[in-house]
């Protein structure tokens, strides 16, 4: 007779299982310490007293005050955010625009610029600030000699010359971001409560006010969300910035890669901790937000099952 309190012996997979979970939580730790070791010592480097990068020499708030007297740095800090700014503003809108469009377009269609949307979020940024630059060169070459035609024909002196500059680093940024924004917005469209919609309409209101009242408050998270994350992909975004900035407009990290080659100092860590700050804040923003939004769309859902249920009842 066996005994019932003595537990079955343990398959061998299962033994092994124990040694694998193991080594797959010392691969995560050592993932996560990978990448954000580095990190931590760049703020940590940025209190440094020192003059140094690889000597700490105690802590100061010292290269922080070199960081916002450097007016170099702060014009592109500033440059960075006028084209965040800009760039949260026209891909929000754009992108909000065009998600609503695609809701009301048909299946074969809207698979086609869905297809599309996602392209324009994994081209690598060194091919959209190729094809943006090639595209402005051209452009420019175009309407720089209409524009002398014009004014030479009025006689209003010298004609104005369009280049680069940061306009289009805005209108490159715009590309990529407002397909990030279209994802989101068309994500929140296909999760909301038609009905609400439906009962506007039937209580006779405009398509104006049904959208003001009923369905913007319901993308507003998603909205938000993408303003956010489409200012901070501006914000930090090197490589395509590179190729289409115009002369004597760098952008924040523009400034910090140039500034690099000279020898990285306890300022540009500074600059750098000052950027990650921004970053994780808006990030943290983003994810507070979705939550809030998963939590009242749940309630809601709850709310319309005990609904439907009393009404069966």
């Amino acid at each position: 007779m066996t005994d019932r309190t003595t537990p079955p012996p343990r398959a061998a997979i299962d033994r092994a299982g124990r040694w694998v979970d193991r080594a797959f939580r010392i691969q995560a730790t050592a993932l996560y310490l990978f990448l954000y070791v580095p990190i931590a010592l760049v703020v940590l480097f940025s209190f440094n007293a020192g003059n140094r990068t690889g000597e700490l020499r105690g802590l100061s708030l010292r290269w922080y005050q070199v960081a916002v007297e450097d007016p170099f740095a702060m014009g592109a800090l500033q440059n960075s955010f006028v084209v965040g700014a800009w760039t949260a503003v026209i891909a929000t809108t754009l992108g909000t625009l065009a998600a609503l469009a695609l809701q009301r377009t048909p299946r074969r269609i809207r698979a086609v610029f869905e297809a599309i949307t996602y392209v324009a979020i994994i081209i690598p940024g060194i091919v959209i600030g190729i094809a943006t630059l090639i595209f402005f060169v051209n452009a420019f070459a175009w309407i720089n000699p209409q524009l002398a035609g014009i004014w030479a024909a009025i006689g209003a002196g010298a004609p104005p010359t369009i280049g680069t500059g940061l306009h289009t680093i805005i209108a490159a940024h715009v590309l990529f971001t407002m397909a990030i924004v279209i994802v989101l917005v068309r994500a929140r469209l296909a999760g909301m409560d038609r009905s609400l919609t439906e009962a506007s309409f039937d209580l006779f209101a405009s398509p104006l006010r049904t959208f003001v009242q009923v369905t913007l408050p319901q993308l507003r998270p998603a909205i938000i969300t993408g303003a956010l994350l489409a200012f901070t992909f501006s914000f930090d975004d090197y490589v395509i910035a590179s190729f289409v900035a115009g002369p004597g407009k760098p952008t924040l990290p523009m400034y910090v890669f140039s500034s690099i080659r000279r020898g990285i100092t306890p300022e540009i860590n500074a600059i750098a901790a000052m950027v990650l700050t921004v970053t994780v804040t808006l990030l943290v923003i983003v994810s507070l937000i979705y939550r809030r939004s998963s939590r009242i769309a749940a309630a809601q859902r709850a709310a319309a099952t005990a609904d439907a249920a009393a009404g069966t009842s």
